[in-house]
């Protein structure tokens, strides 16, 4: 069975760069029939953020990638890494280090001036005195003297760390006792019978450290997938202000989960020319394997192109219930025009409610004397017939021969406020004759 996991930090938000992560081990679980597991990293208690939880667990809720067994907590299974701590000491596979911080900074020093990369000498690999006084000990374990460490990366291919530049005899446990990042996520990897590690390739250079684990504790190592970073439009690492933002930010600013699945598979993945993936197909489609080998490129345009198409794939009570509004025609008239469901929220409103003030530009364009003159002359039109606002605009036109433009905008103006909007035939079809008639009232009487 395919194991997959995903592993945040709770030490801030959800990222979107995080949540492809997730995505991409989810869809790969899936597709195998296999199962997708969630695990809070948060051993480090200094830099533990109890609000970060609760928001990792609201974005995963939202977008809909559940963990299939309960989520396991790093902070829960101290006891588990003790007992692996201590089986490498009585196997010999670690030791106690009693190196002092200030001989160690003298070391790195010693060597930094000698032009040689800074790394634990293993004075106390084999080390058979008695332990100088006053000091507790870090536990290390003993890493390979030589040779290389081969990772068979599946997206980046064969890749070989050479033991003398990588690797020293690295801490597993610090002074306190508390296990370091590298082994708990190595024990954490093999206790829940993880078989692939899909993350980001700034995580590649921890890897052969647990490969060291994995071997000094005969478990089985993991297919690894280093997936590249995702840059900005400029080829550099994504900032806040590109969209490197808390996962839910996306939900406030009105955008679908499953489109930004949807954007989010597509950022260093394919299939062929095919842009909108449901979960469904996604999960048919989607292998690891084929992810590019190069960072991939944020592009809020094609985010925002998703989510429109996301959002006219849905009903009008669909987006209703959404946004939490009573169904209504205008959201089926103004749906195509919206990137998100702020901005349709706000389409909806402008036509749904009464403008409280007039755009000072449409009224300077479009409200001159002929404006208004025409505006008069359909207002008493339909005020004083049974004639439809649609065949009164069209008779208005065709007796005085002006273009559409001449008395369409001033109404659309009355109507919403602005002169941009979609066709004012189907807002006054929408609004009926009685508020047409006391929107464009308003108009005449604010606005001399």
């Amino acid at each position: 069975m395919v194991i997959t996991r995903f592993a945040p930090s709770p030490t801030g938000y959800l990222h979107i760069g995080g949540l492809r992560t997730a995505l991409f081990n989810y869809l790969w679980a899936k597709r195998n029939g296999g199962k997708f597991l969630l695990r809070i990293e948060d051993t480090d208690r200094s830099r533990h953020n109890e609000e970060a939880v609760k928001a990792i667990l609201e974005a995963f809720e939202w977008v809909g990638l559940e963990s299939d067994d309960e989520v396991v907590y790093q902070s829960q299974r101290h006891e588990i890494y003790r007992k692996y701590i201590d089986q490498l000491l009585e196997e010999g596979k670690a030791y106690r280090c009693y190196m002092t911080k200030e001989e160690l900074d003298k070391l790195r020093e010693e060597q930094i001036a000698r032009k040689e990369r800074p790394r634990y000498d293993g004075r106390y690999r084999d080390f058979q005195g008695t332990p100088p006084e006053g000091i507790e000990p870090v536990i290390r374990i003993k890493a390979p003297l030589d040779g290389t460490i081969v990772v068979d990366d599946k997206i980046k291919g064969k890749i070989e760390f050479r033991v003398q530049d990588t690797l020293d005899d690295f801490i597993i446990a610090r002074a306190d006792g508390s296990p370091t990042y590298n082994f708990v996520v190595a024990i954490d990897d093999a206790l829940m019978g993880v078989t692939d590690v899909i993350r980001g390739d700034d995580h590649l250079s921890n890897t052969p450290k647990q490969i060291v684990i994995y071997q000094a504790l005969g478990f089985d190592i993991p297919n690894f997938y280093h997936v590249p970073m995702i840059h900005n439009e400029k080829g550099k690492k994504l900032s806040k202000r590109d969209g490197a933002t808390d996962v839910m930010e996306y939900k406030r600013e009105g955008y679908l989960p499953e489109a930004l699945l949807n954007f989010l598979v597509r950022l260093g993945w394919s299939y062929g020319d095919k842009e909108l993936f449901s979960l469904d197909e996604m999960i048919k489609l989607f292998d690891p394997k084929e992810i590019n080998k190069s960072a991939s490129i944020y592009n809020i345009e094609k985010l925002n192109w998703i989510n429109r198409e996301y959002i006219n794939q849905k009903s009008s009570e669909e987006l209703a219930q959404l946004l939490n509004i009573s169904p209504t025609p205008v959201i089926e008239l103004v749906k195509n025009r919206c990137s998100t469901l702020v901005q349709l929220e706000q389409e909806v409103k402008k036509i749904v409610e009464r403008p409280t003030q007039y755009d000072s530009k449409s009224l300077k364009k479009h409200f001159k004397e002929l404006n208004r003159e025409l505006l008069k002359e359909f207002l008493e039109k339909i005020q004083n017939s049974n004639i439809s606002c649609e065949d009164a605009l069209s008779s208005i036109l065709e007796s005085r021969g002006v273009g559409m433009a001449k008395l369409a905008q001033p109404i659309r103006i009355a109507l919403v406020g602005v002169a941009q909007s979609p066709s004012v035939v189907d807002i006054m079809k929408i609004l009926g004759k009685d508020e047409v008639v006391f929107r464009i009232e308003k108009l005449l009487a604010e606005v001399q």
